[in-house]
């Protein structure tokens, strides 16, 4: 009746040019689906049409009587289709292929057809279709988890041979079962698109090796008009031939501007990668390149040789590098550092080396280079667990001082074993990047102390025109001391709208929360709050001085707030609920208070407060864990009942010490709660 009923009142609209369709998890099926198509087919006007009907289960079918309808759209020039997860098959895709052949006019097509099934008959009776879309220049077709194997993919890559003119291209095959024949199939239909301009090529997760990497390799190397070139063979077998041949390939694409090459996950050596390099030292165009070779074997001469390479692409404004896990050491470090030393005109750089083995010297190496970047205004740096100790801290930290340009900063450092000096030197440096509006900081699990602490709260305080800031400090051993002087740092910080502090794990208590909330009460610009606390032994006395704090922040629109596994009991959540009342402004807000020991009186006092935030659509409670029986649960609904504004509300409550009768009650006095448009029940939280 539904889907059926708006096809019928659609086939009126026969003037219509423009469609677009949002169906997904309907419960369609095949004869919804089927009633659908029958009213697009008197829709002969239709030059532009975007239906959605994924999660529907309209089946073979459905999708062939679907099919038949878009055979009548003849003026179709631009159809994006989306049939993800129907069940749909060989026959329902061969079906709608059959249909599309009859649209020749199409020029932009967008088919989603992922976790289907289809198989290789599928597949080849969809590209028989595409074979006649000779006049396509734009296609994105996204065949992901469908059991595809050699045939089906070489037949596609025949279909693709008759599309010359086709400028776009974007192909999702990731997690099927593409072979070398299939790789090789592809590649020879790749090689006849030589109009195209802008190639997304995902294979990642199938069975290519190196073999099929030369395939597609030779392939590539046809394609000389490319400019823009993404590819994705993640999780694949590729060793050290295979980047090799890719490498020669990409030497051929001149005009190449931006490359994404994502190759993490395979057996690449130093060979293949240095290699990979010295091709990519052609691409003397290039002025963005992604490059994740993450979890490789490249080594220290791996590294080096694909920064002697890299040295040479003097045009690069944008650069990602992903070498995670790659076993690199210091000497890698240099001749990466080396590279990023020519490099002149970065403006945005990100470095992920992460579970290496650089040290102190390798850092050092690596922020020397980064002084020469003086152009840098954004920098992400991931160096989390490579043993760079206060040393590699403070010499990175003296290379920074030098980027004075910088206004976005990222630094990943956590697991380095940086003490209080390394987090001092850093901080220093931190001092003279007074341009700086974004700063993430993470510096989780060091031991960096309260005098390391202190010593990035220096720093901070001379950020004066941070507007966004994170800063991760769990598992630091930070008491009160600490926390209080964070707190006097961010209190310089007035600009600041958007804050991410993450202290979980320390000891600050009582004193350091209130000493925290002291610089709230100054950021009176914040409208995006989190704050993480958990696990830091704070009582009633220190949950309320927080609530207070947060009662001048005015403008706050979004709060998260987690202090779960504290003690603030009862008297804690009542004063924190009273103080919440005062955010007027709050729309949005997550309070995790689970282990708290809050009991009937803190709940119901919590609930009652929060009544008062009138502006609040979007409410997450976390009471797990808190001697809250089903009489407590009931009152804590009944509060919820005076949230006139609220749309979604999610509540985490242990049941497990009610019985059933007792759990059935609860839950049908919050499913009585009508207005709420979702509503979610967890039953307990591990």
């Amino acid at each position: 009746m539904g889907a059926s009923g708006l096809g019928s009142a659609l086939a009126n609209c026969t003037n219509l040019s423009n469609l677009t369709l949002n169906l997904r998890q309907n419960y369609i099926g095949a004869m919804g689906a089927s009633g659908l198509g029958s009213a697009l087919e008197n829709c002969i006007n239709l030059s532009n049409l975007t239906l959605d009907l994924r999660w529907n289960k309209i089946g073979a079918m459905g999708a062939s009587g679907l099919g038949s309808a878009l055979s009548n759209c003849i003026n179709l020039s631009n159809l994006t289709l989306d049939l993800r997860n129907n069940q749909i098959g060989a026959m329902g895709v061969s079906g709608l292929g059959s249909a599309l052949a009859n649209c020749i006019n199409l020029s932009n097509l967008t088919l989603h057809l992922g976790n289907n099934k289809i198989g290789d008959e599928g597949a080849s009776g969809l590209s028989s279709a595409l074979a006649n879309c000779i006049n396509l220049s734009n296609l994105t077709l996204d065949l992901r988890g469908n059991l595809i194997g050699a045939m089906g993919a070489s037949g596609l890559g025949s279909a693709l041979a008759n599309c010359i003119n086709l400028s776009n291209l974007t192909l999702y095959l990731q997690n099927n079962q593409i072979d070398a024949m299939g790789a090789s199939g592809l590649g020879s239909a790749l090689a006849n698109c030589i109009n195209l301009s802008n190639l997304t090529l995902n294979l990642d997760e199938n069975q290519i090796d190196d073999e099929d990497a030369s395939g597609l390799g030779t392939a590539l190397a046809n394609c000389i008009n490319l400019s823009n070139l993404t590819l994705d063979l993640r999780e694949d077998q590729i060793g050290d031939e295979g980047a090799s041949s890719l490498g020669s390939a990409l030497a051929n694409c001149i005009n190449l501007s931006n490359l994404t090459l994502k190759l993490c996950y395979n057996q690449i050596g130093a060979i293949g990668v240095s290699d990979l390099g010295s091709a990519l030292a052609n691409c003397i165009n290039l002025s963005n390149l992604t490059l994740d070779l993450d979890s490789n074997t490249i080594g220290d001469e791996g590294a080096s040789g694909l920064g002697s390479a890299l040295a040479n692409c003097i045009n690069l404004s944008n650069l990602a590098l992903y070498l995670g896990g790659n076993l690199i050491g210091s000497m890698g470090a240099l001749g990466l550092s080396s590279a990023l030393a020519n490099c002149i005109n970065l403006s945005n750089l990100t470095l992920e080396l992460c579970y290496n083995q650089i040290g102190a010297i390798g850092v050092s190496d690596l922020g020397s280079a980064l002084a020469n970047c003086i152009n840098l205004s954004n920098l992400t740096l991931d160096l989390c667990s490579n043993t760079i100790g206060d040393e590699g801290a403070s010499g990175l930290g003296s290379a920074l001082a030098n980027c004075i340009n910088l206004s976005n900063l990222a630094l990943y450092l956590g697991y380095n074993q940086i003490g209080p000096v390394g987090a001092s030197g850093l901080g220093s440096a931190l001092a003279n990047c007074i341009n700086l509006s974004n700063l993430t900081l993470k510096l989780c699990n060091n031991q960096i102390g309260s005098m390391g602490a202190l010593g990035l709260s220096s720093a901070l305080a001379n950020c004066i025109n941070l507007s966004n800031l994170t800063l991760e400090l769990n598992f630091n051993q930070i008491g009160a001391i600490c926390a209080s002087g964070l707190g006097s740092a961010l209190a310089n910080c007035i600009n600041l709208s958007n804050l991410t502090l993450e202290l979980n794990e320390n000891q600050i208590g009582d004193e350091g929360a209130s000493g925290l909330s002291s610089a709230l009460v100054n950021c009176i610009n914040l409208s995006n709050l989190t704050l993480d606390l958990r696990n830091n032994q704070i009582g009633a006395m220190g949950a309320s001085g927080l609530g207070s704090a947060l009662a001048n922040c005015i403008n706050l629109s979004n709060l998260t707030l987690d202090l779960r596994s504290n003690q603030i009991g009862a008297m804690g959540a009542s004063g924190l609920g009273s103080a919440l009342t005062n955010c007027i402004n709050l729309s949005n807000l997550t309070l995790d208070l689970c282990n708290n020991q809050i009991g009937e009186m803190g709940a119901s006092d919590l609930g009652s407060a929060l009544a008062n935030c009138i502006n609040l659509s979007n409410l997450t409670l976390k009471l797990c864990k808190n001697q809250i029986n089903a009489m407590d649960a009931s009152g804590l609904a009944s509060a919820l009942a005076n949230y006139i504004n609220l749309s979604n509300l999610t509540v985490y409550l242990e049941l497990s010490k009610m019985n059933e009768s007792q759990k059935f009650k609860v839950l049908s006095k919050y499913l009585k709660l009508k207005r709420l448009v979702v509503f979610k029940f967890y039953q307990k939280i591990r």
